[in-house]
């Protein structure tokens, strides 16, 4: 048997053949495991001290306003509701209309520049304290920890044979879940339809498609995202991971670990003289990994993964005071303040840096112009839609004609007398719906005909003006639009 890595082509053949040959991409060691690691299952230790409660006020702050929000009535309606079927937006005595879309757009401006400033001075203040999937995330940890027990005791009932036991804790678990999800789906629901009757069609099967819909959607993604992925969100899908590193600089405050205190690195008897031994503060107990909820190592140095949730601030901080060691190994700090040992002082003196100054500038200005938007909101509205179909007539005694359709917009708590009048041109005169009642967060479509004589201005397209007041002369319009004259 000829064992040559190329052997020739045999002697019948006229050309010789072209083998292919199969090519093993060499890959850097250690490459291949980071590119396509199997996912570890993380197992968060649960941490103490001023992060934690911090976080855990956050999270409360925003389950309450998010559950209880759409439970609270404002003269006889649903205080928060985004009525789409009704085209309408209801924020307690506000009523917002889709000709209204410029204030959502300003408030999402308002967001996006609120990100821009926090981050850039303090990190991912959002991620770590206020963002849903770290919200969910700590109330999910919170179930399961009630139910299967500490970090330790998953560990070791995930390794367990499957026993009668291990099958109720689960079941337990994902049942509470499941539950969890579903309230808030139907929650996310109730701020589309109201909440007081989304209920009752529940429990008697008359919801909607698109209700069934939203509300398996919603539950669905809590527990995936929440139950099941967890940090891979942070991790993979999250865009703000990505482009975080953007809105960084060296005087951002991040959660950093103190490499020049802390290294080398040891373990050592509590009282012992460590640094005869020639070794840093941190004892290499392993906390900071064990309470991160995505697993990784913050001595190692800022990652895309950290969140900013300070849960290695809180566990190392335990330890310190353990040893008698000084807390704030790992701490929030600066780039610079590491390089150059700065301390509050100085760190605080940096974050008015030109970055934050504008950022922080530019949101005063946006917030301050869409309060006043909102506050000089006049709330009727009118629009003029001449009719198309019937361009121009002439009717009786020379006069001719246009027709309009006048859509008046209350968005109101209390109900309108109005009156329309026409000017603009010598002689016009308006009939049909000229006076009406508006009813509170209502709007109703006013038909009018506007008349001038045959003779009073030549053919061709002439400006006219539609005139609104209310009954208590409170509010005025004056809407231009065209009358044709043939």
């Amino acid at each position: 048997m000829n064992t040559d890595a190329n052997p020739e082509p045999q002697a019948q053949d006229s050309k010789p053949h072209l083998k292919a040959k199969t090519v093993i991409p060499v890959v850097p060691a250690g490459l291949d495991e980071e590119l396509y690691a199997i996912r570890k299952k993380i197992y968060p230790r649960a941490a103490s001290g001023i992060f934690a409660t911090w976080r855990w006020i956050l999270v409360w702050a925003t389950q309450l306003i998010f559950f209880g929000l759409c439970w609270m009535q404002w003269n006889g309606r649903q205080a928060l509701l985004f009525d789409l079927a009704e085209r309408k937006f209801y924020i307690f005595g506000l009523v917002f209309w889709p000709q209204d879309v410029f204030f959502l757009a300003v408030l999402l401006i308002v967001c996006a520049y609120s990100l821009f400033l926090f981050t850039a001075v303090a990190g991912r203040l959002w991620c770590g304290y206020a963002c849903p999937q770290t919200v969910y995330t700590e109330i999910f940890l919170w179930i399961e920890s009630k139910i299967e027990g500490d970090h330790v005791r998953r560990m070791k009932l995930d390794a367990q044979p499957f026993s009668a036991r291990k099958l109720g804790l689960k079941l337990a678990k994902y049942g509470a879940w499941v539950l969890f999800s579903v309230w808030t789906g139907i929650s996310f629901a109730g701020y589309f339809t109201p909440i007081r009757e989304l209920l009752p069609s529940i429990f008697t099967g008359q919801l909607g498609g698109w209700q069934i819909f939203w509300i398996c959607f919603y539950s669905g993604f809590t527990y995936l995202m929440a139950g099941v992925m967890r940090e891979q969100v942070c991790k993979y899908m999250c865009p703000y991971a990505r482009f975080q590193g953007v809105m960084f600089d060296p005087d951002t405050l991040v959660i950093t670990y103190d490499t020049q205190r802390g290294e080398p690195r040891g373990p050592r008897r509590k009282g012992s003289d460590y640094k005869a031994n020639s070794l840093g503060d941190c004892v290499d107990c392993g906390i900071c990994v064990q309470v991160c909820p995505t697993g990784i190592d913050i001595r190692k140095g800022l990652q895309y993964e950290c969140i900013g949730c300070a849960a290695c601030i809180d566990g190392c901080d335990q330890v310190m005071e353990k040893m008698n060691y000084p807390k704030g190994l790992i701490r929030y700090s600066t780039e610079h303040a590491l390089e150059q040992g700065w301390g509050t002082k100085e760190i605080l003196g940096h974050v008015l840096r030109p970055r934050t100054l504008i950022y922080s500038s530019v949101l005063c200005l946006i917030i301050i112009g869409f309060v006043w938007g909102i506050a000089s909101r006049i709330p009727v509205r009118m629009d003029v839609i001449r009719d198309r179909g019937t361009l121009a007539r002439e009717v009786e005694d020379g006069m001719i004609e246009n027709v309009y359709s006048l859509r008046v917009m209350n968005a109101s708590e209390a109900a309108r007398e109005v009156k329309i009048s026409v000017t603009g041109i010598d002689g016009i005169k308006l009939l049909g719906d000229t006076v009406a009642s508006i009813g509170p967060n209502d709007a109703r479509t006013l038909s009018v005909r506007a008349r001038i004589p045959g003779d009073a201005v030549p053919r061709g397209s002439h400006k006219i003006f539609f005139d609104l007041h209310t009954a208590d002369n409170k509010i005025a319009l004056h809407e231009k639009s065209t009358f044709l004259m043939q």
